[in-house]
């Protein structure tokens, strides 16, 4: 061949081979002898979602490799590769190595980064997933991963990426910011995870916090108010046991990108892509009281006060410093002639870091836990997180204008003292002006009367009992109308405050029989000899006027065996009372949750207390005249009479649902971690299947006698994941009770826990409604479907093609199918 001939051959292979190279490279994968050439291509993922090739920082001149999100305008890197070691030309090149490693070569053939991956394969292929996780496989057809982008991060965190940690471990800064704006070489911020306690996303500023989300509480961080339903729908937090836990985020759809990003700047963003723009979600720290301890040891700032710095009570500042001292010493236990350390609240906060217990004790364990703690500066008890201790400086606390949770700070007894002082002036200055102010009201009533010829020559001491006087102080049907909806009025006795006052013994401590989220709750005897449970509703709380005027306007209009039954109300002045029917055995919790007493509870009593409640939650939604949510249906919210029958009680977040309406959506979450479903949880969307879900929970708690939150210590998430474990091995009759096996009837238990596991899927379409719930419990000839497994994650899915889509209101006959689905 000649020498011209061999040219054409060699100049046409070169081209042929480039051509090859970039042709391969529009594909998802790099195999073995493909390279992706610095301005000859990039590799697109299957789904066309992420796109992996060379690009420039707008403004730099040097290279990188980097993974963005394909087919948009805006086009913001989420992972670069070289970014310790960038190129100078555009002469680089990304292939599998010799060694069945992924590199990054220069145009002189110098490797500027490899994958290092130590039990490579020579036939090893890297892919770009749909996931934007960059993952190499020992093989083209393996699904083991030898090494992935997602374990390797920069600055980003992606949907379904796995964050892995220790519960008792160190702290973790995985994402590092880039140095500027067109510097993807790691900067000085950095963000992560500190597992200690119950872990929170925390944002450092070289090895000093800059910022943090506040605990996790199963659900959502804490210490994020402004936008929790949005910004933390999607959170997952998994136990794979021995201590080894992982967080995951998924969106609850999958129309639009998302990503967290840490900037140069050191703020943490979330944004998503809607619209042909990025739109910030959130953003952090964005101010002041944002910003870690601002205010130092025992301070707060105040957003609710131009977020000034203040001393929690109990505090000053110390000698014009800016951080606060306590005022005087602690005690520390029974000190003779001086009394006890006690504790004041802090409410509507985000709660202090460096907790240093967390447990599953109740709120009055967890203070004298604290109490008898000589080291014990503080405690809280939160929902889905329990009891809460910290030994050290209480810091960056902040005063939320909404939301937020009580802290509890430990004071000496004379710092209490004070504080009972003057709250005892200010009770001693409101009776006398009180007492002078019904004088003159009485002699002006009086002469009226005179006037009128209408009063009697005997005074007559007053009832103490209904009276009309009450409605001088009530303001009309109008005024008690629920979401705008007026009623006809109710058909209650209005009491007067005396007559309760009465009652209740001046509403005393040995009368207290509990305490809910807006006020206490008094055991009350009338002058017949009645006993009622009188409701107080809190003054300090503005949002429960509403939650009143919700259990006036719907109880009195609810009349079933397995509801409490509401007798009368009184509304003068600031108070705000209802009188309840009296239940001697208290609430189901003081049964089902205290060792001693739960034997009593046999499986024949839980039974009808589990079908007395599905009926109750029936009437509420289908056979009353109203169409109601109870929103806050859980275990301390059923009431036991004499005869152990339950009775649904506090209907104060309950909401009325017009006839054709199916669900609704708020913005102010309420209710109960742990038994609210995931989708009201996250994305404030509530239906009567959110009520199912809630049952589902209360079933496993009478079934199991334990509590959701108990399970949190064990390598499950909660009740929910442990009972589908045990389910899916077949062993589903171990969740009933040690201390009732011998009186239980096997069937009849594992169709309720069957049911149990119908109520709580994931999706509100795949639970049953109340009318088939109940007709599952009841009818033994009635065939059940299989649940789906469920993820634990605290967000909505969309809904499969294969979704349960039986129209369950017909169901009324015992030799009902309901059609089954096979598990996933």
């Amino acid at each position: 061949m000649g020498s011209r001939h061999f040219r054409c051959f060699f100049w046409f292979s070169l081209v042929t081979c480039h051509f090859y190279s970039v042709f391969v490279s529009a594909g998802n994968r790099i195999p073995k002898g493909v390279s992706v050439v610095d301005g000859g291509g990039t590799i697109i993922s299957a789904g066309e979602r992420f796109e992996l090739g060379f690009f420039s920082p707008n403004g730099s001149r040097f290279r990188y490799v980097g993974i963005w999100h394909y087919g948009i305008s805006v086009q913001p890197v989420v992972w670069v590769a070289n970014r310790d070691k960038p190129l100078s030309g555009n002469d680089g090149v990304l292939a599998m190595g010799d060694d069945g490693n992924l590199q990054i070569k220069s145009g002189d053939g110098e490797i500027v980064w490899s994958s290092n991956v130590t039990s490579s394969s020579p036939n090893s292929t890297a892919v770009l997933l749909d996931t934007g996780n960059l993952a190499i496989f020992p093989s083209p057809n393996s699904k083991k991963m030898l090494w992935q982008s997602f374990y390797n991060p920069t600055d980003t965190y992606l949907p379904d990426m796995e964050v892995h940690m220790e519960a008792a471990g160190k702290e973790l800064q995985i994402f590092h910011s880039w140095k500027t704006a067109i510097d993807p070489s790691p900067g000085n911020y950095s963000l992560g995870l500190d597992p200690r306690g119950s872990p929170q996303i925390v944002i450092w500023e070289g090895k000093n916090r800059r910022w943090r989300s506040g605990h996790w509480n199963g659900i959502s961080f804490i210490g994020v108010t402004d936008v929790r339903t949005i910004y933390l729908s999607g959170f997952r937090l998994t136990n794979q046991g021995n201590g080894k836990l992982f967080f995951t985020y998924t969106p609850s759809g999958d129309s639009s990108f998302v990503k967290f990003q840490i900037d140069w700047e050191g703020v943490e963003r979330q944004e998503t892509w809607s619209n042909g723009e990025w739109r910030v979600v959130q953003a952090h720290p964005v101010d002041d009281c944002d910003r870690y301890n601002r205010c130092g040891p025992f301070g707060v700032c105040d957003r609710t006060d131009g977020m000034r710095c203040r001393c929690m009570e109990g505090f000053a500042i110390n000698d014009g410093e800016q951080w606060c001292k306590r005022r005087a010493r602690l005690q520390c236990g029974v000190v003779e002639g001086v009394g006890n350390d006690g504790f004041g609240e802090v409410e509507g906060v985000k709660l202090p870091d460096f907790v240093d217990y967390v447990g599953l004790e109740s709120a009055q364990e967890c203070e004298r836990r604290c109490l008898h703690n000589c080291s014990c500066t503080g405690y809280a008890f939160v929902s889905g997180i329990n009891c809460m201790i910290w030994t050290g400086d209480l810091v960056d606390v902040e005063r939320f204008v909404e939301g937020g949770n009580t802290l509890f700070v430990r004071l000496a007894a004379s710092e209490l003292g004070e504080t009972k002082r003057a709250y005892r002036a200010v009770i001693i200055t409101a009776a006398v002006v009180g007492s002078f102010l019904l004088f003159i009201a009485g002699w002006l009533f009086l002469q009226r009367r005179r006037k009128r010829g209408v009063v009697s020559e005997t005074n007559e001491v007053p009832k103490v009992g209904p009276s009309r006087e009450c409605s001088i102080d009530y303001s009309g049907p109008s005024d008690l109308g629920v979401e705008g909806q007026q009623g006809n009025g109710t058909e209650l006795a209005l009491y007067s405050f005396n007559s309760l006052v009465a009652a209740t013994d001046n509403f005393s401590d040995d009368n207290k029989l509990g305490q809910g989220g807006f006020g206490h709750v008094y055991k009350g005897i009338l002058p017949d000899g009645q006993e009622i449970a009188v409701k107080r509703l809190s003054r300090k709380s503005g949002q429960g006027l509403q939650e009143f005027k919700n259990e006036v306007m719907l109880i009195a209009k609810l009349q079933h065996r397995n509801l409490v039954r509401l007798l009368g109300c009184c509304i003068q002045g600031e108070e705000n009372i209802l009188l309840y029917e009296y239940m001697p055995n208290k609430s189901l919790d003081s049964y089902l949750f205290d060792p001693d007493k739960k034997p009593q509870l046999d499986w024949s009593k839980r039974f009808s207390i589990i079908t007395g409640i599905a009926r109750g939650l029936l009437y509420l939604h289908r056979d009353s005249r109203l169409r109601i949510i109870h929103r806050d249906l859980k275990v301390s919210n059923i009431l036991l009479d004499e005869d152990m029958n339950p009775k649904i009680s506090d209907f104060g977040m309950a909401r009325i649902f017009g006839g054709n309406q199916n669900e609704a959506n708020t913005n102010i979450v309420v209710g109960t971690y742990g038994y609210m479903a995931p989708e009201y949880a996250m994305e404030g969307l509530f239906s009567l299947k959110s009520d199912v879900y809630s049952f589902g929970v209360l079933l496993l708690e009478i079934i199991t006698g334990q509590r959701n939150a108990s399970y949190r210590s064990t390598d499950f998430s909660n009740m929910v994941a442990y009972a589908w474990d045990l389910w899916d091995k077949g062993r589903a009759i171990e969740l009933l009770d040690s201390s009732i096996r011998a009186s239980s009837l096997q069937e009849q238990v594992l169709r309720c826990i069957h049911v149990g596991m119908l109520c709580v899927q994931d999706v509100a379409a795949n639970r049953p409604n109340m009318p088939a719930v109940l007709l599952m419990l009841e009818g033994e000839n009635v065939a059940l479907p299989l649940p789906r497994q469920p993820t634990f994650t605290s967000m909505r899915y969309n809904l499969d093609e294969d979704m349960w889509n039986v129209n369950q209101d017909a169901a009324s006959s015992n030799n009902v199918t309901i059609t089954a689905i096979l598990g996933r």
